[in-house]
C-alpha cells in the first residue's frame, strides 16, 4: 500500500513553503531521515527528512512550486516502513535546539487522538498497579519532528514505543525525555490543559483582587480584513511585480502585527560615551580571543537583564483566551539586513551567557543568515527583538513588533551632542532608542520603566561586560 508524505506543520502559524530543490528521484530507495526536499519557509531554507525508509514511487512537487501544509509531497511504494533504529540526522548536530516542542503533521491515517474526559467529569482514579504498562509498539511511521528524533537517538529512546502527548498523538521532546527517565516517568505525560478539558486546579486560577470575584479569561474582539484595492489603471499605466516568497512572508507577518497589535512607542536616549570607550579599549584584546566587540552585543545583554526585571515584555498575548503567556526564558531576535530581505535570527538564553560568548554567537549567526544558511531553528522561538539601524543612519525609527512578541527595541545611530554635566557643557555620545510595545499588555509608565532599565545598563557597560 502506497504511503503519502505531506508537508509537515512547521510551527508558528506557517501555512506554506516554496520547494527549492528535490533531493530524490522516483524509483530511488531512501533510508529513514534521509533528506527528501529543500524548502524555503519563514525566511529559512531547510531540508525536510523522510519519516520512513522505502522506495520513492512518485514525486508530486517541483522546484519553484508553493505548497500548503498537509499537501502531498512524495508517495512511497509498498514496503516503506519506519525503521526501528533511527538513521543519522541530516541537520547540524551542534545546533542549539529550541526549547519548545516542534510538531509535524502525521502521515495520513496515522494520527492518533488522545481520549478526553466528558466536561465536568471527575478525574479517574490512578491504576492500582505500581508500574505503568509498557506502551504498545507502533507498526508505522512515528509522528515526530526531526529535532525530536535526534533527541531520541541521543538518549537511546525508541520512538516506536513512546506514547505521544502532542496533537494527533505526536511525540514531543518532553515525551522522549520522560521515556528516557525510566519506566515511571516514561509514561506519556498529561497533555497541557486543552481548551474544553476538565477544569484546572484552584491553584492555577487567577488570584482574586481583594473581595472581588476572580478574573475570568474572555476572548478579545477580532479585527476585520482589509478592503479590496481600487483599479489603479484608471489613472495611468501600472506594472505588476510578483512578490518573492520571502517578501510575501514578510508582508503577511508585518500586516498581521500592524493590524492586530495596538502599537505605542516610547523614545529615550542613552549616554554611551563610556560604552564606546570600553569597546575601543578592548578591541585588540577581544580580537586576540577571536571576538570583535560590537554595540549590538551590549544591547542584547542590557535588554535581557531588563526583561528579567519586566517580564510582561517577554510575553505573548493569547487574545482568544484572554491570557498573557509569560515566558520564563529569554531568546532575543536580532534583525539582520540581507540581499533577500530583513531576517530575524534568534539567540537563545541571552540572560545566561557571558558577553564575549554572546558576541561570538551573534557574529556566527549573522553570517549564516546573510549567506542564506540559517536553519529553521535559528529563526524561531524569539521572545523579544532588537533592530539596530545605526550603521545605515537615521535619527530614529518606529519598528513594527515581531508577532507574536509584544515589544521590540529600535536603535538608531549614536551622535556626539553638547550635554550639560555638572554645570559644564561637554560632548557626549548619545544613542537614540525607541521601545515599541503592545498597549494591550503594558501601559506607558511600564514602557518608560522598561526603557529606563535598558538605558541604565548601557550607561554602566563594565557591569554588562563582567556579567553583573
Amino acid at each position: 500500500m502506497a504511503r503519502d508524505f505531506v508537508l509537515p506543520d512547521l510551527g508558528e502559524g506557517l501555512t506554506e513553503a516554496e520547494i527549492r530543490q528535490v533531493l530524490v528521484r522516483e524509483g530511488e530507495v531512501v533510508r529513514e531521515d534521509a533528506p527528501l526536499l529543500e524548502v524555503e519557509t519563514d525566511k529559512a531554507t531547510v531540508e525536510i527528512p523522510s519519516p520512513f525508509g522505502g522506495r520513492v514511487e512518485k514525486i508530486h512537487v517541483h522546484p519553484g512550486q508553493t505548497v500548503k501544509v498537509g499537501q502531498v509531497l512524495v508517495s512511497f511504494g509498498e514496503g516503506a516502513a519506519a525503521g526501528g533504529k533511527q538513521a543519522a540526522d541530516t541537520l547540524d548536530p551542534t545546533r542549539t535546539l529550541a526549547p519548545e516542542p516542534k510538531t509535524v503533521v502525521a502521515p495520513s491515517g496515522r494520527a492518533r487522538q488522545a481520549p478526553t474526559a466528558p466536561a465536568g467529569a471527575a478525574p479517574a482514579a490512578p491504576p492500582a498497579q505500581s508500574t505503568p504498562a509498557a506502551p504498545a509498539r507502533r507498526d508505522g511511521p512515528v509522528p515526530a519532528a526531526p529535532s525530536t528524533r535526534r533527541l531520541a537517538r541521543e538518549l537511546g529512546v525508541d520512538l516506536n514505543v513512546v506514547n505521544g502527548s502532542g496533537p494527533g498523538g505526536r511525540v514531543t521532546d518532553d515525551d522522549v525525555r520522560a521515556a528516557a527517565a525510566g519506566p515511571t516517568a516514561g509514561a506519556a505525560p498529561v497533555a497541557t490543559a486543552a481548551r474544553g478539558a476538565a477544569p484546572a486546579s484552584a491553584a492555577a486560577k487567577p488570584a482574586a483582587r481583594g473581595p472581588a470575584e476572580p478574573l475570568v479569561a474572555k476572548p478579545l474582539t477580532r479585527i476585520a480584513a482589509e478592503p479590496p484595492l481600487p483599479k489603479f489603471e484608471q489613472w495611468g499605466p501600472i506594472e505588476r511585480q510578483p512578490l518573492s516568497h520571502l517578501r510575501r512572508t514578510i508582508a503577511e507577518r508585518m500586516t498581521l502585527a500592524a493590524t492586530v497589535i495596538p502599537h505605542v512607542t516610547h523614545f529615550d536616549r542613552a549616554d554611551i560615551t563610556n560604552l564606546d570607550a570600553l569597546i575601543q579599549r578592548n578591541l585588540a584584546a577581544g580580537q586576540a580571543r577571536g571576538v570583535t566587540l560590537t554595540l549590538t552585543s551590549f544591547l542584547l545583554k542590557a535588554a535581557a537583564q531588563a526583561l528579567s526585571e519586566h517580564p510582561q515584555f517577554n510575553a505573548t498575548l493569547d487574545a482568544a483566551a484572554g491570557e498573557l503567556i509569560v515566558k520564563r526564558y529569554i531568546h532575543i531576535g536580532v534583525a539582520v539586513a540581507t540581499e533577500r530581505g530583513l531576517i530575524v535570527p534568534v539567540i537563545r538564553d541571552v540572560d545566561q551567557k557571558p558577553l564575549l560568548e554572546l558576541q561570538r554567537e551573534l557574529a556566527a549567526l549573522a553570517q549564516r543568515t546573510r549567506e542564506g544558511r540559517a536553519a529553521l531553528d535559528d529563526l524561531r522561538g524569539g521572545t523579544f527583538t532588537v533592530t539596530n539601524i545605526g550603521a545605515l543612519g537615521g535619527t530614529g525609527a518606529i519598528p513594527i513588533i515581531n508577532y507574536p512578541e509584544v515589544a521590540i527595541l529600535g536603535v538608531a545611530r549614536g551622535r556626539q551632542e553638547a550635554v550639560v554635566r555638572d554645570g559644564a557643557i561637554v560632548p557626549r555620545l548619545l544613542l537614540p532608542l525607541s521601545l515599541t510595545f503592545d498597549h494591550r499588555v503594558a501601559d506607558g509608565a511600564d514602557g518608560a520603566r522598561f526603557a529606563s532599565a535598558i538605558v541604565r545598563r548601557l550607561e554602566h557597560p563594565d557591569d554588562l561586560l563582567l556579567g553583573l
